[in-house]
């Protein structure tokens, strides 16, 4: 029987600032592994599904650093190449309490901007799509590189000779290209996957209709690009679903008491989806477990120290968050 899924794009070292304070005044940092699709392969790991990792790292301290962290969470790396010509790329981010938080990229040529579709041509080689039922994507990929777009679009057509379920996580990156690009790139993907996973912002670029149209509206003028399911992370407001010839579905959010890092939160919930969803759980029962696992990613610091386990989930989904365990 067919199992497991596919993510692709670029892992990178994320160095997070040790304490609140703008980036002049930053003491120290702390080193994390990250990467949207990464983050949502180890968020699959540990609810139970076998994931395999396509991208490219340095041959590098860090490089090696990613490796080490992926294979101890029992992701399959033999899709990613350690690459000679291209470092490592690193993100660096400030804490703030109050506004938004800066961020640093140095992955301008790094060795995951050099993904190609001779990498998912190796991997259609080694038979990793052909053991894999669900395929995911984010829109930072194909903002890297015009070779990393052109992945995109070969691992989508792998994934259709395939049969697998396809799945976009918009994942706006403003910093990666502008937004007029990005439309353009987005809707044209949007149209190929089974699945649109966005916020509203997102959903209002891809689609050209303003937030102030509300999840309704954006889920339909996102079902007619072509999926069959729009999926809209809401923050705070929960989770939205609107399949084809479907009704709307919304389940709240799961409270959150401190937000320590709201960095993965959006990977945390397409990992809660998507582990759902292979298992056969309905759209309701999968915004709860979407939910459950972004508000669990953000209370505590990195990517992806948060991500549950499929027996933390469960705790959380009981209405345990808060209750010591004696």
């Amino acid at each position: 029987m067919r199992c497991g899924v596919v993510t692709m794009g670029e892992c990178l070292v994320s160095l997070v600032a040790a304490d609140s304070a703008p980036f002049p005044d930053v003491r120290a940092l702390h080193p994390y592994v990250a990467g949207a699709e990464a983050n949502v392969a180890i968020g699959l790991s540990r609810l139970g599904q076998a994931v395999a990792f396509i991208g490219r790292v340095g041959d590098d301290g860090f490089g090696t650093r990613i490796l080490r962290a992926l294979r101890g969470e029992a992701v399959d790396v033999r899709g990613v190449t350690v690459d000679a010509d291209g470092a490592t790329g690193v993100m660096i981010r400030e804490r703030r309490g109050v506004g938004p938080s800066e961020v640093i990229y140095y992955r301008a040529s790094s060795a995951g901007a050099r993904l190609s579709p001779e990498d998912v041509a190796a991997a259609v080689d080694r038979g990793t799509f052909a053991n894999a039922r669900w395929l995911h994507l984010t829109g930072i990929t194909p903002a890297l590189s015009s070779s990393c777009r052109a992945a995109v679009m070969a691992a989508l057509e792998a994934s259709r000779a395939e049969g697998m379920t396809a799945s976009l996580d918009v994942n706006l990156r403003r910093r990666l290209w502008s937004d007029a690009e990005a439309a353009v790139v987005l809707r044209d993907l949007g149209a190929r996957v089974d699945i649109l996973i966005a916020g509203e912002a997102e959903a209002s670029l891809v689609t050209g209709l303003g937030v102030e149209c509300g999840p309704m509206a954006l889920a339909e003028a996102i079902l007619a690009m072509g999926p069959s399911l729009a999926v809209l992370k809401l923050g705070a407001g929960g989770g939205f679903a609107l399949a084809q010839g479907g009704s709307a579905v919304r389940v709240a959010a799961l409270p959150v008491g401190t937000v320590i890092d709201p960095i993965g939160a959006g990977d945390g919930f397409s990992a809660g989806f998507i582990a759902a969803r292979l298992e056969g759980a309905d759209i309701p029962t999968a915004l709860a477990w979407a939910n459950a696992c972004g508000a669990a990613s953000v209370a505590a610091e990195g990517d992806m120290a948060g991500l549950p386990t499929r027996t933390e989930l469960e705790r959380l989904l009981a209405g345990g968050q808060y209750e010591a365990l004696r």
